[in-house]
């Protein structure tokens, strides 16, 4: 394609842009507002100062609110209103924080990097009627987006689709995270769209509940399901194609991508996948040992008392969500007994049993998948003072619960057959890792995808710019074209086990070969996976 030819294309965007997308008779109708038609509704959305090249359309409901005889339901369509208000953030799904100083505290989240949290922390307005999602897209796009833009739907012009899943261990996120609002990434690129979404969390998406049988556990993994159909079916009216769509989650959000392609083997719906930091080989509950949890709650609620587990859901439907959300966070921040799970649980329909073998038999949907870590996984999640954490603790969450699992999905796909790109992020920027001892730990590499790095605790440096942009342009060129990605990132084998590294050394990437490059920290760690 000439120059010339790109620009008549961008030129044509952007009168599409015009025709399409101009706002309609409302009161927000001003420079600040924008618009877009979805079917018979109107969804107003934003453009920021900040960003002038995004339109930005916050918390758009996706599925009917999960409340009443819906709360502990899979979720249900509904239709939208004739206008829609997506100018703001709505409501986070339910939270559990936990601020003791102790294994697996969320303190750093809180404390030290608060911007890992929601937009005002313990303090930010949650509740039941949470299911919706955001849109990031361009106003124009560039050059360059316009000569790759596919020819697709009724709009001639679309552009490749990052699904975003938050992580959190299922008890806290949402759509509302300083860190990781993907505004300036899109406005950087202009050559791609974002989607971020809610979903039940804690004993609201995970309730493991003896009353609800085995296949209406793992709620909040069938909201995400729904929303990503939602994204399918409506993202080319924001100038997204439903046929460039990737999944990329971080910690619970790469549990969850995984599992989508487990679930859902026929039908993934994307043509590829990022698992940053989490995997479904990590240890999952198993449904008859774990009712105690739930039953501990209801007992505690006057829903015990000796009724029948259906009895006791019906019962819990009753009781109001933050009555029962203060209760939960009071009781995990005192280290109360006994210790509540509420997390994925086996039912054979998202979350399996046998992963290895499901990936032998084929059952997995056949998509290129990114799969990473960071190099100090650990350090944030286990007790510590200002000197460090124990570092013993830290390696073992390292190995145990991140990369080890990680490994062995990467070794298993391997030897079935199926594409894997492996990553190893080593930045260490003191505005997202303030303390010494932090280093590249759980999550750090997301500011620096998201374009987030610089607004928080001084300006980011040119290398930390160089790492960011590296980053952020590999995963745009994976959503554009997942299956032709080898030319700078070439395919894991066991062979010569190449990674790409991030932020060491000096190089804001690289691609290092294990087998020769034995003394490096990622050759070394993954080893230990091996022993």
């Amino acid at each position: 394609m000439t120059h010339t030819q790109a620009l008549l294309i961008l030129w044509a965007f952007c009168l599409q842009l015009i025709t399409a997308f101009a706002p309609v008779q409302h009161e927000r109708r001003s420079a600040n507002y924008t618009s877009v038609r979805l079917n018979n509704s109107t969804i107003y959305g934003t453009i920021s100062p900040k960003t002038p090249d995004v339109r930005s359309f916050l918390s758009i409901p996706y599925a009917a609110p999960p409340v009443g005889s819906l709360r502990w339901a899979p979720p249900q369509p509904m239709a939208l209103a004739a206008d829609v208000d997506a100018t703001s953030f709505g409501l986070s799904c339910p939270q559990i924080f936990n601020n003791r100083s102790s294994a697996l505290s969320t303190i750093v989240y809180t404390t030290v990097d608060p911007e890992f949290s929601l937009e005002g922390g313990a303090s930010s307005p949650t509740g039941e009627d949470c299911l919706t999602l955001s849109v990031w897209a361009p106003t124009t796009i560039t050059t360059a987006a316009a000569a790759s833009a596919s020819a697709n739907s009724s709009l001639p012009l679309l552009l490749p689709v990052i699904i975003w899943i938050f992580g959190g261990a299922f008890q806290v996120g949402g759509e509302n995270v300083p860190y990781q609002n993907p505004a300036q990434w899109v406005q950087r690129t202009r050559s791609h769209v974002v989607v971020s979404f809610n979903y039940r969390l804690n004993i609201f998406g995970f309730p493991v509940a003896a009353g609800l049988g085995t296949t209406t556990q793992n709620l909040g993994l069938l909201d995400q399901r729904a929303a990503v159909e939602w994204v399918r079916d409506n993202i080319a009216a924001f100038g997204g194609d439903p046929e460039r769509m990737v999944i990329w989650g971080q910690s619970a959000g790469s549990l969850s991508v995984e599992s989508f392609q487990y679930a859902y083997p026929e039908d993934p719906i994307v043509k590829g996948a990022v698992l940053d930091s989490g995997s479904v080989y990590m240890q999952t509950l198993d449904l008859e040992s774990s009712t105690g949890s739930f039953a501990f709650v209801a007992e505690h609620f006057g829903c015990g008392g000796g009724l029948e587990p259906e009895g006791e859901v019906e019962c819990m439907r009753g009781v109001p969500a933050d009555a029962i959300e203060d209760f939960l966070d009071e009781h995990l921040t005192a280290g109360a007994a006994p210790m509540l799970a509420f997390q994925p649980v086996k039912d054979e329909k998202v979350i399996f049993s046998n992963y290895t073998q499901r990936t032998i038999d084929g059952a997995i949907a056949d998509i290129p998948v990114i799969i990473g870590t960071t190099s100090n996984e650990g350090a944030a999640f286990n007790a510590f003072d200002l000197s460090g954490p124990n570092e013993t603790a830290a390696e073992s969450f390292m190995l145990d619960t991140v990369l080890c699992p990680l490994v062995q999905s990467t070794n298993d796909r391997t030897a079935a057959g199926y594409n894997v790109y492996r990553f190893w992020y080593d930045g260490n920027f003191t505005n997202i890792s303030p303390l010494p001892w932090m280093g590249a730990f759980h999550c750090s590499e997301l500011p620096l995808l998201f374009g987030t790095h610089p607004n928080f605790r001084g300006n980011s440096t040119p290398f930390e710019y160089a790492v960011s942009e590296s980053m952020q342009d590999l995963w745009v060129e994976f959503a554009r074209d997942p299956s032709g990605f080898t030319e700078r990132w070439p395919v894991w084998n066991p062979d010569t086990q190449p990674m790409l590294v991030f932020g060491q050394g000096g190089i804001p990437s690289q691609v290092v070969n294990l087998t020769i490059e034995t003394a490096s920290t990622q050759a070394q760690m993954i080893s230990m996976c091996a022993a």
